[in-house]
């Protein structure tokens, strides 16, 4: 028990960068040891296996549990909470088509018998069939599009029950949140075996590969940051926004960066709000809706990392679909799992709008992990960050109209 315990209180971090060198040093010296390939197998199978019941869960959850009230107050700081992930993904698509990146795959039977849609036409057709799927068949099969409809409409039907009856639905996502995060501490072994299989296989030239996604992912979210992001404050307030982005990048987005968790930079983002004197009636509720609904970063993720599985397996992924597809990233990732790595979980929902298998689009799962060193991280500093940044925004929109001089 000591064991298990100062392992899940070591770093995250400092795991998966364990197992990803451990794995790298083996795929190059004893590649014969094959053996090493079932860990990978097992913990992407554990990841397939538990994704599309969490998705469900937590997307019919949030939506019977949603309350309203005090909606009117925070109308603005919701709005830039929410268009900002939709500017997030929408810069995504355009920097995937742009930098176009593919990375290497493993054969699977599900690859193998895989043709690309031929057409827009095509896709929206598949989509439309697979929407009205059983949903029992939907879960069972992985079918993220009937599992995100199903999910809303149980969800909203749900609402109207008791508090009991939402109380378990709420406890059964918790418990469930509770899963992912336990096979998600056996990152570092599963990650250990995916990248043993991809040296061991294609040698160290895979690193390219996921070096290039890294920079795609990070040059995204770098622009977000100070582009998009930049560009919506500034929009909002009619003054230089780069006072506020850098204060709470240095306040906000270091540590976040550090935590990995947006829930755990709750207090850090609290005390900025109260440096900035901004009214804690607003910021003790708009910082913890943030950590839920502002996530420029998993958007970004998302889009990314369903584009690249699209460039890489020759769906012809058209402009109409990817902007469809950032509104489903926008959606989805104002329901990610409150875990490390919790947007990789639905990158399966974007592939699904592609028709792209299952078995690949975990495989795209499994590689955000690898990366996820680097990746979440960033993710987690940009979604972060975001919440003190548009929660300071919205109220200073309104100093402004009362004459009062702004701090920053």
């Amino acid at each position: 028990m000591n064991l298990i315990k100062k392992w899940t209180e070591t770093s995250l971090i400092l795991r998966i960068l364990g197992g990803l060198i451990i794995g790298a040093i083996l795929g190059f010296a004893v590649p014969q040891l094959t053996w090493l390939s079932i860990l990978g197998d097992m913990f992407v199978g554990a990841l397939k296996a538990i994704a599309p019941l969490l998705v469900f869960v937590l997307v019919a959850s949030s939506l019977a549990n949603a309350k309203g009230g005090n909606a009117g107050k925070f109308k603005l700081v919701i709005a830039l909470y929410l268009i900002s992930t939709l500017v997030a993904a929408v810069v995504a698509v355009i920097m995937n088509f742009l930098f176009k990146v593919t990375v290497p795959l493993a054969a699977s039977d599900a690859a193998e018998g895989f043709t690309p849609p031929g057409s827009m036409g095509e896709i929206v057709a598949n989509l439309l069939k697979s929407i009205v799927a059983n949903p029992i068949d939907a879960i069972a099969n992985a079918n993220y599009i009937a599992i995100l409809f199903w999910a809303v409409i149980i969800g909203m039907a749900l609402k109207a029950t008791g508090d009991a009856t939402k109380s378990v639905l709420r406890d059964l996502a918790d418990g469930l949140s509770q899963v992912v995060r336990g096979v998600i501490n056996c990152a570092p072994f599963g990650i250990l075996g995916l990248v043993f299989n991809a040296v061991s296989t294609s040698g160290l030239a895979i690193f390219k590969s996921y070096g290039q996604l890294v920079a795609l992912l990070v040059g995204t979210m770098l622009f977000v940051a100070f582009v998009s992001n930049a560009a919506i404050i500034g929009i909002t307030l009619r003054h230089n926004p780069y006072p506020l982005i850098w204060y709470c990048i240095r306040n906000s987005a270091v540590t976040a960066f550090f935590t990995r968790s947006s829930a755990a930079n709750i207090p850090v983002n609290m005390e900025l709000c109260k440096n900035l004197g901004l009214d804690e009636d607003v910021y003790s509720v708009s910082i913890p809706l943030g950590s839920t609904i502002n996530m420029d970063g998993a958007a970004v993720t998302i889009t990314t990392l369903t584009l690249v599985a699209a460039h890489t397996t020759g769906v012809a992924a058209n402009l109409p679909m990817a902007i469809f597809l950032s509104i489903v990233a926008t959606l989805s990732a104002c329901g990610t799992s409150g875990v490390a790595g919790g947007s990789l979980l639905l990158v399966p929902l974007g592939c699904s709008i592609f028709g792209i298998p299952q078995d690949i689009a975990m495989q795209m799962v499994g590689i955000g992990f690898i990366i996820s060193v680097i990746q979440d991280s960033m993710e987690t500093a940009l979604n972060s960050s975001g919440d003190a940044m548009f929660t300071a925004t919205s109220e200073f929109y309104y100093w402004k109209k009362e004459g009062r001089k702004l701090p920053l």
